[in-house]
């Protein structure tokens, strides 16, 4: 008998409706003929790339229906659209998450399991593309998913780098980083509108001029012109109609080839222009270290910043909707201090471009953005020296000058006689090489600044941004990242899904606050051992992958205690390296200790030009080395360092957990999303009272969160006191094994000198306080073994995690952001009729979510 999918009969099926319809066979169909139509292949001879093409634009086209229905319903309604400005969209794979939000996975799946196909494995072929460094790209695709899922009309505008985050890899215990090729094979998920191209300047500098009617005006005359191309992709929301658009920009030169100077001989020289352009979106966040770095991150904020606003002013003039009412027609958000100079981007626009007088051009500026802060380290809030800033962007900096005066005006008279308040004010820093400050300039041109947790935002108002809150009070507010449940546990963790609707229904995919209903069954029994087996399955599929990626087995039976996040000394992976050097000391020094056999699970990448950081990874797979080496350990203690964390392996890792690290020194994690995504998928955190994981543990309850160390105030009183960290060594015998095994080259096979740069300081500075809170997190760690031991106790705590996580959804953080900073109302989508172009009555979003699939599928048919 032929393979189903081989066979030639197989071509031959079709149906007028393979495009949009959403039953098993239809998609079948339109799946054969994408394989054939789209990869110009016939059945047998398709690659399994092939195979990933062909079903990605099955699902685009049930989208593209949605988008273009989106596109009339808002042209038609014309309201308030947020334009989300982010530097990073880490948006993982697109497929599944499709699938989810289309409610088809199940008919899927059967239509590749009738030809013989896996639909896991096809999956499996996606290229992720990686757009962001981690928290701020990934919180950036949860709010997309969000909005489109709570029906909120919304752009993203960023970046189309050409070339993503790095690959990790780990040779010889140390970070080594490859080209992320993300492009390679192709990208189905988008499409692009090579008539929406703008043109972009850069250089130069600026004449001075009066106009016919003597009004000073300012005349930009640029050094070089780039084009903006955009690259849409569609984001569907969870059983809705609405398809909202990520808009990422590729740069290109306006002249891709010089026939002159390619005729005289200067073959080079003809493509050079095309080569410098492209350079802006060539690689995500190019090494700043040297100064053309640095020139091409700053090119880069502000290629997709004025590439956007131009983008937002035809939106407009689309509408017939004047240019002063922009702010009535755009709320746009600053995710981080990376777009600000869209701030003085739009100024020139308005004033330079349309002729709006300064003062009205001010209004409408202030009016339009607001901003989120998401970093309390200094060094992370961005500033530019004046001389590069002047070079690269001249018109900006001398808006930024007028912005500054008369800002600096209000200043004086709200603070009469205060001048060192001027100077902590001013957007200029003037300390050192002057530079301009962008998280100022964020400040002064929004309505509304926001941090990302409770915590966080008390210390923006009360610390990093003082004098600001000072000033307009009003401006601060707080809303807690959020994180959504659609990717992270609808998606991610199928059998926990499948679990806790056959319980409580599906309704809290949409509502996670319906989560609380799984309470009373955290007293079950036959529920904890059916969580049990769960946790079970997951843990070994996560064993595999650990296993396939480096090697390394291990039990499924052991604790899987993870931190995963990016490698930086404020996140202090080396405290919890410190502990496991405790517990192996303690293993060695009594044999027959009571030791709860554990996995330690580390993964993330350090920014290539951070050092220490890279050093952390070496220090953590050396530890590794050791302790696998040690039969008398190694089946007790396990390390692994899994290389090139990204989407996908969250995805097998968040349900797999059973222990969530989030040790960050108290005050200097803003938020953290990482530990939502583990609380929600029923990991037990262990954490210091920093960032969300306050509002974690007290949503959550104190009896199943395991905090431990300094809060916030304590470390401030600490440091004021003076901190003396070989105080604590001395006082902890525990602490003076370990520290004084890694100085005496324990697990640098004798070498002194290498682990030096992390450690030797700590006796005598310690940044971070690791010696401070290491006994409090050691004794913590007691209890969570013991805890563990108690199968029962630790499924309960398990449910409770996760049934208790709703606050943490990005859906309540986009209604928040919507009623206290965009001021956005919800739009409906209605699905327009493929062959005669009007809205169907039908909307599958106003249906009960059970039946939203199958009215999909007869209104599609119809």
């Amino acid at each position: 008998m032929p393979h189903p999918f081989h066979s030639a009969t197989a071509l031959a099926e079709h149906t007028d409706d393979t495009r949009t319809a959403m039953s098993s066979a239809t998609i079948r169909r339109a799946f054969l003929d994408h394989v054939f139509y789209t990869q110009g292949k016939l059945p047998g001879h398709a690659s399994e790339n092939d195979l990933y093409q062909a079903l990605a634009h099955t699902v685009r086209d049930r989208l593209v229906q949605r988008w273009i229905s989106t596109a009339e319903t808002y042209q038609a309604q014309p309201s308030r659209t947020v334009a989300y400005l982010s530097a990073e969209f880490l948006m993982g794979p697109h497929l599944g998450n499709n699938l989810v939000n289309l409610g088809i996975f199940d008919e899927v799946r059967a239509a590749m399991a009738t030809l013989e196909l896996d639909l896991d494995e096809i999956l499996a072929q996606e290229e992720e593309p990686g757009l962001g460094n981690g928290g701020l790209g990934r919180l950036a695709a949860c709010f997309m998913d969000s909005l489109s899922t709570l029906e909120i009309p919304a752009i993203g505008y960023g970046i189309r780098y050409e070339y993503g985050i790095f690959q990790q890899h780990i040779i010889d215990g140390m970070q080594v980083e490859t080209t992320d090729t993300w492009l390679r094979r192709g990208n189905p998920w988008e499409i692009q509108r090579a008539d929406c191209a703008v043109q972009v300047r850069l250089g130069g500098r600026t004449e001075h001029f009066t106009d016919d009617n003597g009004r000073y005006r300012v005349r930009w005359i640029p050094a070089k012109t780039v084009v903006g191309v955009p690259f849409d992709s569609p984001i569907l929301g969870y059983r809705v109609n609405t398809v909202n658009t990520l808009r990422l920009w590729r740069a290109e030169a306006t002249e891709a080839f010089d026939f002159g100077t390619f005729n005289r001989g200067d073959y080079l020289g003809a493509v050079s222009k095309k080569i410098t352009s492209e350079n802006l979106t060539k690689v995500l966040y190019p090494n700043d270290e040297t100064q053309q770095g640095k020139e091409l991150r700053l090119e880069q904020q502000y290629f997709f910043v004025a590439c956007s606003l131009q983008d937002m002013l035809r939106l407009l003039e689309a509408h017939g909707i004047p240019v002063n009412r922009f702010h009535e027609k755009f709320a746009v958000q600053l995710n981080d201090t990376h777009p600000a100079i869209g701030i003085a981007e739009l100024m020139r626009l308005l004033m330079d471009e349309h002729d709006l007088h300064w003062n009205e051009a001010w209004d409408i500026t202030r009016r339009t953005f607001a901003y989120t802060n998401h970093t309390l380290l200094p060094e992370a809030l961005e500033q530019w020296p004046i001389e590069l800033f002047g070079r690269i962007l001249p018109r900006h900096l001398e808006i930024i000058y007028e912005i500054n005066s008369r800002f600096l005006d209000e200043v004086r008279v709200w603070f009469y006689g205060d001048d060192s308040r001027l100077a902590r004010l001013s957007l200029i820093n003037e300390h050192g090489e002057r530079c301009v400050r962008m998280a100022s300039l964020a400040c002064v041109g929004s309505h509304t600044i926001n941090g990302v947790a409770e915590l966080h935002s008390q210390l923006i108002r009360e610390d990093l941004l003082r004098d600001f809150h000072a000033m307009w009070p009003a401006k601060f507010t707080s809303i807690t990242n959020g994180v959504t449940p659609r990717r992270w546990l609808a998606l991610s963790n199928p059998r926990l899904t499948r679990l806790v609707t056959e319980a409580i229904g599906d309704g809290w995919i949409k509502d996670l606050d319906r989560l609380r209903a799984l309470e009373p069954y955290a007293d079950d029994p036959g529920f904890l051992a059916q969580w049990q087996a769960v946790r079970r399955e997951n843990k070994r599929d996560l064993a595999r992958l650990i296993h396939d990626c480096t090697g390394v087995v291990v039990d499924p039976a052991s604790m899987v205690d993870a931190m995963v996040k990016r490698i930086h000394e404020y996140k202090r992976q080396h405290l919890a390296a410190l502990h496991i050097i405790a517990l192996y000391h303690h293993i060695k020094s009594d044999p027959h200790a009571d030791v709860q056999p554990r996995t330690f699970l580390f993964a993330g990448k350090a920014a290539p030009g951070y050092h220490h950081a890279k050093l952390m990874i070496r220090f953590i797979t050396s530890v590794a080395e050791v302790l696998h080496r040690d039969p008398q350990v190694r089946d007790r203690l396990k390390i692994v360092f899994l290389p090139n964390f990204n989407v996908t392996y969250g995805q097998k890792i968040y349900p797999a957990a059973d222990l969530s690290e989030q040790i960050s020194l108290a005050g200097k994690e803003a938020s953290g999303t990482g530990n939502m995504k583990f609380a929600m998928n029923g990991a037990i955190t262990i954490g210091t009272m920093d960032g969300a994981n306050i509002e974690l543990r007290d949503a959550i309850g104190a009896d199943n969160f395991f905090s431990f160390g300094l809060n916030a105030a304590d470390v401030q009183g600490l440091l004021s006191a003076g901190y003396h960290p070989a105080d604590f060594y001395h006082g902890s015998p525990e602490l003076r094994a370990v520290v004084d095994l890694i100085q005496h080259g324990f697990f640098s096979k004798g070498d002194t000198a290498l682990f030096a740069p992390l450690f030797h300081g700590l006796l005598e500075h310690d940044p971070y306080l690791l010696m401070a809170d290491f006994a409090s997190y050691f004794q913590c760690q007691q209890q969570v073994s013991a805890a563990f031991a108690d199968t029962v106790r630790w499924q309960r705590m398990s449910i409770l995690s996760c049934s208790r996580s709703g606050r943490f959804s990005s859906d309540r953080a986009i209604r928040e952001y919507c009623e206290r900073v965009w001021h956005v109302e919800r739009v409906p989508v209605s699905l327009l009729h493929r062959s005669s172009g009007h809205v169907q009555s039908t909307r599958v979003a106003d249906q009960p979510l059970h039946a939203q699939a199958n009215a999909a599928s007869d209104s599609n048919r119809r």
